[in-house]
């Protein structure tokens, strides 16, 4: 929300376009700018055999990893500042959020699961192939020792131990799971917030536009989007897919660019009940532009309904990437949940770890997305109170 008031806006400055950048926006400005610079001298001043960041760590950032620090930006100035800034609002909406007991537990799971994603892959090499170590049970646990090419472990009455060298065992090509378990968990988060972002950010700007601006605008745009929901974007991922080969950068751009049809329409569906409203036909009286309008006063006070539907559309993304990594339609070149799953579904009988392991990191990802985002939907909508 934004910290203005009435009384407090210069309302002779409200026509201008740069009039609607408040400090929190000139930081974000300023940061992009700062990240565009860097991006250029990566991508044309620096070797491409040369990491980008050589230490603390050796990092070789990627176009991915780029739009990953973009979104973080993002949720950084539009998400914590705000919450940072208005104390009294964010205990209120804590207060009626950690009601449910669930979402609390949900969220300190999902922090986990980001840290580790963003922070363990810096540390961690991608696993190789070594087939003397395929099948190796995870620790405290046991399989027969035919199961496994060498046991690392002792072997114990015929049956191999697993050991702290492979805490969550190991693949059919010697991979470890663990660390195939953090990398998924950067996939996991990269394509569900980039995803998110793309769509809630496009969503959003449509969505209002098209309540306030009303007649030929609203009519072109919705009729638009109309279309966009029935365009077949799997179908243009297969052909993609086949034409240049599976890639995590093409499927955030794809279903990020066209998946925001929904969004769009919550957006007018909100902002249209807002544009009536008094302080909008004050403000119009008072001289303020069209943009201002739009960016201090309709986009904040719809942005409840766009958060709680973003946290419905990360496990959406989530789930959808893994299904098509499943089906070896995703990106060979990272280990995703998805991907990990398929490798071991021909073992359940005898190495189900390699399946079980990642897709209970699925299942619980999703679910603890899907309990946050009921939690924050009672929070944020007072409206949903019985």
């Amino acid at each position: 929300m934004s910290g203005d008031t009435f009384e407090s806006v210069d309302w002779s400055e409200t026509g201008g376009r740069l009039s609607t950048l408040s400090r929190r926006d000139w930081g974000a400005v300023l940061a992009g700018l700062a990240l565009v610079v860097a991006f250029c001298y990566d991508y044309l001043l620096l070797p491409a055999d040369r990491p980008t960041i050589t230490a603390p760590v050796e990092w070789n950032v990627t176009q991915l990893d780029w739009l990953f620090v973009v979104t973080l930006l993002a949720l950084l100035f539009y998400v914590v500042v705000p919450l940072y800034g208005n104390r009294r609002l964010t205990a209120y909406y804590w207060q009626e959020f950690r009601k449910n007991r669930l979402a609390v537990v949900s969220l300190a799971y999902l922090l986990v699961v980001f840290c580790i994603g963003v922070v363990g892959p810096l540390f961690l090499e991608q696993p190789t192939l070594a087939l003397d170590q395929a099948y190796q049970p995870p620790a405290f646990l046991s399989v027969d020792s035919t199961v496994p090419v060498n046991c690392v472990g002792s072997v114990v009455d015929g049956r191999c131990q697993g050991t702290m060298a492979h805490p969550l065992g190991t693949t059919g090509d010697g991979k470890d799971i663990l660390v195939l378990v953090i990398y998924g968990m950067q996939v996991s988060m990269k394509v569900g917030l980039i995803s998110t972002l793309l769509v809630v950010t496009i969503g959003t700007t449509v969505g209002t536009v098209a309540a306030y601006g009303g007649g030929l605008v609203d009519e072109l745009l919705m009729r638009y989007v109309d279309i966009q929901l029935v365009f077949p974007a799997f179908f243009l991922y297969l052909l993609l897919t086949y034409l240049f080969g599976g890639s995590l950068f093409m499927f955030i751009v794809i279903f990020g660019l066209t998946g925001w049809g929904s969004i769009a329409r919550l957006v007018r569906s909100e902002a249209l009940q807002r544009a009536e409203e008094a302080y909008i036909t004050a403000a119009q009286s008072a001289g303020a532009g069209t943009l201002y309008v739009i960016r201090r006063h309709l986009v904040p006070n719809v942005s409840n309904s766009v958060i709680t539907a973003a946290t419905l559309l990360i496990p959406g993304f989530i789930l959808f990437e893994a299904s098509l990594s499943f089906l070896s339609l995703g990106d060979p070149t990272v280990p995703s949940w998805g991907q990990v799953i398929a490798t071991g579904r021909s073992d359940l009988s005898t190495a189900w770890w390699v399946s079980t392991v990642p897709g209970v990191f699925l299942f619980t990802t999703i679910l603890a997305f899907n309990f946050m985002g009921d939690a924050l939907r009672d929070a944020l909508d007072p409206r949903q109170e019985t």
